[in-house]
């Protein structure tokens, strides 16, 4: 399973300025100009193939309220030629009524690189959601008077609640918190850039404490301003660190090379069992996720029983999908004849094995903590309740911005027209305690992380009880 995925990392090119930008999977496209009957062909596609490919396209929102939707946003294509940009925004704002944060349309990456590197300018204040406050998290305006922390309540005459209210709909996700968290994960100012389009100055209202007061900033490079300076927020790297008796394990990424990985997780448990680490601490936060085979691999570490990663695991099938699993996929595998061999629009169970946990002088036998925050996304927050609700570990940290139990398993297809690329969820996947509650993942142990600083409330608040107890 991989992250909800707008996102692939773009190449970090330190040549250009460092950008390490997330761009969506639309890849390069040959043409950046469309007509009206392209886009209105694409979107009768988009809404069809939803339905017939979506395990379940209307399980957030009505039927009817999504083809509202749909024929309103179908409506308001009235020019004769659209750019690539003006066409991804109005598809993302059909996918993103269906409130399902692994069915998506990226953000337009190639039109903001464009725009980047012709010498356009952005917002200059990165902001971060806490209690669903949009506070300044990275100021890179040079008027040092506004302060980290302190909160966005308007621009240009505009209070930040119509702002974020325009730029919902490009976002997809299951509800505000989610789409505040992914907002976070692309940056402000890019959306900003998407829904408002280029601006040299802002008139900023800004509150510091009890005191509010209007700032007039001028925007700033988007290469040398900003992408230059800007850290992403998914940072996972394969870490392990010793704190006195506790050891420290960032797996990174739950995806990419498996040998890889595991071979990073044999060795890193060879050292934790040498150092006899009474505690494992495990970094689950800042994640973008992966596939179960990584997350499994990991956890067989400090298992005590066999265990699965999740409940119950429901797929459908559809002509797109076929096609997908007849170019794309290994059809020797049993879960790929199975995508070809039922009917269209089929649900059907697809049953996991339990997996063993290692052998009892290779696995962990201490205490185990995960570390989880809002930005712990798809398989990581997925493993986090894995780990929670076989009580294998405990839980330290915030809510997740992902659901447990979700609409995920995704593949993708491309409109006939336009050539954009469009993310759909074909599986349906049950946390192990058997609960649909739509809420994040909740941890043990609240700790708040604030993505304002560079410190670790989380992981040093911990560490500072593990001294105490």
């Amino acid at each position: 399973m991989h992250l909800i995925t707008l996102i692939n990392l773009f190449a970090r090119f330190r040549n250009l300025c460092a950008v390490f930008f997330l761009i969506s999977l639309n890849g390069v496209q040959a043409q950046n100009q469309f007509s009206r009957q392209q886009v209105l062909e694409d979107l009768d596609f988009l809404r069809h193939s939803l339905e017939a490919a979506h395990y379940n396209l209307y399980a957030y929102t009505p039927k009817a309220e999504f083809i509202q939707n749909f024929k309103k946003v179908r409506a308001s294509v009235d020019k004769d030629s659209l750019s690539l940009l003006e066409v991804i925004s109005i598809f993302q704002r059909v996918i993103s009524k269906a409130d399902n944060g692994h069915t998506e349309i990226g953000f337009p990456g190639q039109s903001y690189l464009e725009y980047a590197y012709g010498g356009g300018r952005v917002f200059p204040l990165e902001l971060a959601f806490e209690d669903g406050r949009p506070l300044v998290r990275k100021n890179w305006s040079g008027n040092d008077t506004i302060e980290t922390g302190s909160e966005v309540l308007g621009i240009n005459g505009v209070s930040i609640a119509e702002i974020l209210e325009q730029i919902y709909p490009q976002v997809s996700a299951e509800r505000p918190y989610f789409k505040n968290v992914k907002i976070e994960l692309y940056s402000f100012p890019r959306y900003y850039w998407q829904v408002y389009g280029p601006q040299d100055r802002f008139s900023v209202e800004v509150r510091s404490g009890d005191t509010s007061k209007l700032y007039d900033i001028a925007a700033v490079s988007a290469v040398d301003g900003y992408e230059a300076k800007r850290n992403e927020v998914l940072n996972a790297r394969q870490t392990l660190k010793f704190f006195g008796s506790s050891a420290y394990l960032n797996p990174g990424n739950l995806s990419g090379d498996l040998q890889q990985f595991q071979g990073f997780v044999d060795s890193a448990f060879v050292r934790i069992k040498e150092r006899k680490s009474r505690n494992l601490i495990v970094d689950l936060r800042n994640n973008q996720g992966g596939e179960d085979i990584f997350s499994d691999y990991l956890v067989s570490y400090f298992a005590d029983r066999p265990f699965k990663w999740c409940s119950n695991f429901t797929l459908k099938t559809s002509a797109l999908l076929k096609e997908d699993t007849r170019k794309q996929r290994d059809t020797t595998k049993t879960i790929w004849q199975q995508v070809l061999s039922h009917e269209n629009g089929e649900v059907y169970p697809y049953a996991f094995e339990e997996y063993q946990p290692q052998p009892k002088e290779k696995r962990f036998s201490g205490t185990v903590y995960v570390l989880v925050n809002r930005q712990s996304h798809s398989q990581s927050a997925v493993t986090a309740a894995q780990i929670q609700d076989y009580g294998f570990g405990t839980l330290v940290g915030e809510e997740t911005g992902e659901y447990p139990s979700l609409y995920a398993s995704v593949f993708r297809y491309e409109l006939p027209a336009t050539g954009v690329s469009v993310q759909v969820s074909k599986g349906r996947m049950i946390r192990v305690n058997g609960s649909t509650a739509e809420q994040g993942v909740i941890p043990d142990i609240f700790i708040r992380d604030h993505l304002l600083d560079e410190h670790d409330e989380i992981l040093d608040g911990l560490l500072q009880q593990l001294q105490t107890d």
